[in-house]
């Protein structure tokens, strides 16, 4: 959760608070130096992000009035207005920790519901939301808070242009944006396990070592605006939408602000400090009131502001944190790679399963430099990502491996030898590393879940239908409170009422489209319209932007009215009919049906930012029609 005291950083102030900054980095080396860094305790933490929704089950901008009637500090904002977080308690790394952070996750999740049920609106556990669309990320829907548009401010400014977003999956995503609220798509439960300054190298690098195998067991991210990607499209998302780097043809590598890393840590937490603040400027300033080393001199503890700000602006997977708890000043490593849900029990469990393994790698592996080579971890983080359960790993000492197997055999085992050396009670470990185990033998992952129940849909409803079927079933068996093995596949009924479905636009619209250039030949719309059973094509130039329109009744009317008797080779430019009306993805329904009564029209081009992205046509309203004379009958009998 960062500061809301921020400014976007600019002249004077980004070297007032570099400054502060490299002096906390002073300060932090001599404590180390010192052997003032808490040390003989063990705790985990835990940050829990989630989205709210309306009765359609898309995303509802009611942040804001949701924190007013919750009124306490422990919720807080997110980038977007339909995001909340909640911290959760540090907990002692002993007997029935886990039990209790479910039990804390189950309490504030059902405050939040309560808020969020007094505005009509619900709360939903998972990574990306299913019904999430391009159109929810505006400006709009960002959070009214100065750190928010500070972020936004400084992200263009060192892009120098649009965010461009390409992932290749099942399908492919290729968007552009005009903002940082492409991060919003994202939510996560962040786990944070506190360690000593002298182990801290030791167990960072396990820690990186077994994050990609974790990662597989853990996939709850396929979908991004209706689009089958990566099993965890977080990691794509995240390292993309946060991404600074301006395209260039020079041979300079830049570093992504979002990243796994580069390197074996060697010895201390400051390298990973020094290196952020080597290769990343200053984005986000505030006043720093502190000199930490005169505070040190005092015999007191310094917080960093600067550091820590600083260090919330680089987003490791694995991020070092410097904290100050009861006085204390401490070290923590923060996993992020760990999606929302899909249940609170897989979450509680999946942070057993991070901890453990990290646990139980530095007793048995100690350095992993010798056995692994970092650009292989990184691989196996990759491979994880895209592939959930199905990857391969490269592991130990040049072995392969599928990740059920190494799950399996080495990683669940070795998670149970480190929560017993920790005192974790036998029961919680029994209990939520077998729900790991059975995930892992079943492959039944939340990203498989969504998956087969999208599959399982096919041919039912329109695709707005079957996301808000996806999302509707996720909320509910998440109140159930079992984990996602034991998940029955959504429904098609489950979508609920089917008006929230066709709201705007884009809920319905086209976006696999047939489209010829005006310099073509005509012949190649008679033959799109015969072999793909439509009734127009679009025309567009070479900058993806919409010229004119040819229907089928154009086509009808020039053979009807003798216009080419000659059958010569006639561009589309002489048939198509120029500066069609268009509409774009967030216009209403009920006015775009107006306008195509209103104009005579058969079908609507959907541009946005002066691109083609889509079209309507009149068979697209034939289920708003059926469904509006289906209820009509209902109620007249």
């Amino acid at each position: 959760m960062g500061r809301h005291d921020v400014s976007a950083a600019d002249g004077a102030g980004v070297r007032t608070f570099t400054r502060a900054l490299l002096r906390d980095l002073q300060a932090l080396e001599r404590m180390l130096a010192e052997g003032l860094i808490e040390s003989g305790v063990r705790r985990f933490g835990a940050e829990q992000e989630l989205f709210l929704v309306n009765r359609g089950w898309r995303p509802a901008p009611v942040a804001i009035e949701v924190l007013d009637r919750l009124g306490d500090g422990a919720f807080v904002t997110e980038l977007a207005r339909f995001n909340l977080e909640f911290n959760l308690d540090p907990h002692e790394l002993v007997g029935a920790c886990f039990r209790h952070l479910q039990t804390e996750i189950d309490t504030r999740m059902a405050e939040v519901r309560r808020a969020a049920a007094e505005l009509g609106c619900d709360a939903v556990l998972t990574g990306i939301l299913p019904t999430l669309g391009k159109s929810d990320l505006t400006l709009d829907n960002m959070t009214p808070k100065e750190r928010y548009y500070a972020l936004n401010e400084a992200m263009n400014r060192m892009r120098g242009g649009s965010y461009r977003l390409r992932i290749i999956g099942i399908d492919d995503l290729n968007i552009e944006h005009d903002s940082v609220m492409l991060e919003a798509c994202n939510t996560s439960a962040q786990v944070h396990l506190q360690v000593e300054a002298e182990e801290f190298a030791t167990f960072y690098n396990v820690a990186q070592a077994v994050t990609g195998p974790v990662l597989a067991a853990c996939v709850n991210s396929p979908l991004l605006f209706g689009k089958r990607l990566w099993s965890e499209t977080r990691i794509a998302l995240f390292q993309q939408s946060l991404d600074t780097r301006s395209t260039t043809l020079h041979m300079r590598e830049l570093q992504p602000r979002v990243r796994f890393g580069e390197r074996w840590l060697r010895e201390s937490v400051t390298e990973l400090f020094e290196d952020d603040i080597a290769h990343f400027r200053v984005l986000l300033a505030t006043e720093i009131e502190e000199d930490p080393l005169e505070v040190l001199d005092r015999g007191g503890v310094p917080r960093l502001r600067a550091l820590q700000l600083h260090n919330g602006t680089v987003y490791r997977w694995n991020r070092p944190c410097y904290g100050v708890g009861g006085g204390k000043p401490h070290l923590r490593i923060e996993c992020r790679v760990i999606p929302a849900g899909p249940s609170v029990v897989d979450e509680v469990a999946n942070a057993a399963l991070w901890i453990g393994a990290v646990l139980g790698g530095v007793a048995e592996f100690g350095d992993v430099r010798e056995r692994l080579s970092f650009d292989i971890a990184r691989a196996n983080f990759l491979a994880a990502a895209r592939m959930g359960m199905r990857a391969g790993f490269f592991w130990f000492d040049d072995t392969s491996i599928s990740a059920q197997s190494l799950l399996e055999d080495e990683l669940i085992p070795l998670a149970r030898r480190g929560l017993a050396s920790a005192g974790i009670d036998e029961g919680d470990i029994d209990y939520y590393l077998g729900v790991v185990e059975e995930r892992v033998r079943r492959r039944a992952t939340g990203a498989a879940w969504t998956l087969t129940s999208l599959a399982s849909m096919a041919g039912k409803g329109t695709q707005s239908e079957r996301l808000a079927a996806v999302t509707a079933a996720s909320a509910a068996r998440q109140r159930e409170g079992k984990p996602v093995h034991e998940w029955s596949l959504a429904r098609i009924e489950e979508a609920g009422d089917w008006a929230p479905n066709y709201l705007t636009v884009e809920q319905y619209m086209t976006t696999s489209l047939y489209t010829v250039n005006e310099d073509e030949l005509i012949d190649l719309v008679a033959f799109l319209m015969d072999k793909n059973v439509i009734r127009h094509v679009l025309v567009e130039n070479d900058a993806n932007e919409l010229v004119g329109v040819v229907s089928y009744r154009s086509l009808l009317r020039m053979v009807a009215q003798g216009k080419n008797p000659n059958m010569d080779p006639l561009p589309v430019r002489d048939v198509m009919a120029r500066d069609p009306v268009t509409v774009t993805p967030q216009t209403p329904t009920l006015e775009a049906i107006e306008l195509m009564r209103e104009r005579r029209l058969s079908c609507l081009p959907v541009v946005s930012g002066g691109k083609l992205v889509g079209i309507v046509t009149e068979s697209d309203f034939m289920p708003i029609a059926y469904q509006l004379l289906s209820d009509t009958l209902k109620e007249k009998a």
